[in-house]
């Protein structure tokens, strides 16, 4: 993946990286020169980015309480 250098010496982080490392706006991220010469970009939290599972847990709303479940299945509602 190639990036251009802005005048300010600002680049974008491709898509596909920001998702891997689960970077979002307001994330702080670490440079560092590996042995080799190469630079890596990581999360500077360390923090795993969540699985995609996770990212769908909790997202199902409010729900219904037994007694709202109970008179649909009854068909009270």
């Amino acid at each position: 993946m190639t990036t251009t250098v802005t005048g300010k010496g600002q680049v974008t982080i491709p898509k596909a990286v920001r998702e891997l490392l689960g970077i979002v706006p307001g994330s702080e991220v670490d440079f560092r020169r590996a042995a080799d010469g190469s630079i890596v970009l990581t999360r500077a939290d360390r923090q795993q980015p969540a699985s995609r599972f996770q990212k769908l847990r909790g997202h199902a709303g409010k729900g219904l309480d037994t007694d709202a479940i109970m008179a649909l299945t009854r068909d009270e509602a």
